[in-house]
């Protein structure tokens, strides 16, 4: 049979799949994280991994606002909207960002200068925009399938939250609120986009283009991992990032040596 004769896979089948990209695929088998959620992270790794990631955390609700305005159907849009106000969150209060800062406080970045992004690394910076124009550009049901790695986030966060309480001395309910919060917040996107891409991936082509996209994905959160190990585990930074030293808190609580 050609492969162009061939019908699409069960939703069973092709719903192991898309866990089949994640079981091999997704970052919480970075080496970076597997140091970090150990204990062996510096302080500096730490910080960098903090400024790095607010690259990514700060392009969520501006991804999801570029896929927003593609959509017709205003019944998506109105369940979509609530991932830009759950990173968001109010005028004055809440939300992922407001949580991610607070992080920065609590190992002793100033939060504007995170907020800045202008320590940024170059592939960090790359990656996270390479992800942005893929889901202003490609397909819905691609741009959709590419959320999916919040599928494999829970398990992420869990470890985050017990291996930085256990070995970080910033570590507590107000600095990890980010990650808590993600633990409830998580399940309901994904059971939306994962039921979402399960129907309108109804064709081998639709099926092998959304299992592409989520792979995609989890090649731009892998990339960034490299990117903090070779800039600041084996220490060679790049021109114009963040250096050790640079964008701390002028007041506040300082990150002590790790455990």
């Amino acid at each position: 049979m050609k492969l162009a004769d061939r019908g699409p896979q069960s939703r069973t089948d092709f719903h192991e799949r898309l866990k089949h990209i994640g079981a091999e695929r997704y970052h919480d088998r970075h080496p970076f994280h597997k140091r970090l959620h150990g204990g062996q992270c510096s302080v500096d790794e730490v910080r960098a991994w903090v400024i790095n990631r607010w690259q990514y955390q700060s392009r969520i609700p501006m991804k999801d606002a570029a896929f927003m305005s593609r959509i017709e159907d205003p019944q998506l849009r109105r369940i979509w909207r609530s991932r830009i106000e759950d990173h968001d969150g109010g005028v004055t209060e809440g939300g992922g960002i407001r949580r991610w800062l607070a992080l920065a406080q609590a190992v002793g970045l100033d939060p504007d200068y995170v907020a800045s992004g202008v320590g940024v690394m170059p592939a960090t910076r790359f990656a996270v925009d390479a992800y942005v124009r893929f889901v202003r550009d490609m397909p819905l049901l691609d741009a959709v399938a590419a959320s999916l790695t919040e599928m494999f986030a829970p398990k992420i966060h869990a470890e985050r939250i017990e291996g930085l309480l256990a070995h970080y001395d910033f570590a507590d309910d107000a600095s990890l609120a980010y990650f808590k919060k993600r633990l409830a917040e998580a399940p309901k996107d994904v059971e939306f986009g994962l039921n979402y891409v399960l129907d309108h991936a109804d064709t081998l082509e639709k099926q092998d283009a959304a299992a592409a996209a989520l792979t995609f994905k989890t090649d731009v959160l892998w990339a960034q991992l490299d990117a903090l190990w070779h800039g600041y585990v084996e220490g060679r930074i790049p021109p114009g990032s963040w250096r050790p030293g640079e964008g701390l808190a002028l007041r506040g609580p300082a990150l002590a040596e790790v455990s």
